[in-house]
């Protein structure tokens, strides 16, 4: 998997931050923070898990910034086998706004739920799905987004 360069720190924030004014969201520390940590994250993050890595964020804060997120399109909401939902950055660093983050791979012996690195293949194949929705949905349906979810068994499980 091929890992994109990493970018400098304050570019990093300027750049969510131009993010967030561009998803009509007010910039505030807890949601730069919050996006910046599930950006770095190279798989999807229970709320506790990102309440220990962000502890001076309250938990009220944290889930409202979580579902601003999601809402906006920024942050993917995963439901788990365990009910628990994990969020990811739907960005990485690339066209969210045409839908076009990154998939998931879901294991179906523990659990785990693994991010996909965006790949020029992959984003062909979500567009060749939404045109194939537009051509064949009943009249008055509107697909918003795509989520990609492979199931199988990891390396560990496999």
């Amino acid at each position: 998997m091929r890992r994109a360069k990493p970018v400098p720190p304050n570019h990093r924030i300027l750049l969510v931050e131009a993010t967030l004014r561009e998803a009509g969201l007010r910039v505030t520390q807890a949601r730069v923070r919050v996006l910046s940590t599930l950006l770095d994250s190279t798989a999807p993050l229970l709320h506790q898990a990102l309440h220990v890595l962000l502890p001076d964020i309250d938990r009220v804060t944290l889930y409202r910034v979580l579902d601003d997120l999601a809402t906006a399109g920024l942050a993917q909401k995963i439901a788990a086998n365990d009910r628990a939902f994990r969020y990811c950055a739907t960005l990485a660093m690339t066209n969210a706004s045409q839908g076009l983050g990154h998939g998931h791979f879901k294991c179906s012996g523990c659990g785990k739920i693994f991010c996909l690195a965006p790949a020029p293949k992959t984003r062909r194949l979500i567009a060749q799905l939404q045109r194939s929705l537009q051509q064949s949905a009943t009249p008055g349906f509107e697909g918003q987004e795509i989520e990609l979810t492979i199931k199988g068994r990891c390396a560990d499980c496999a």
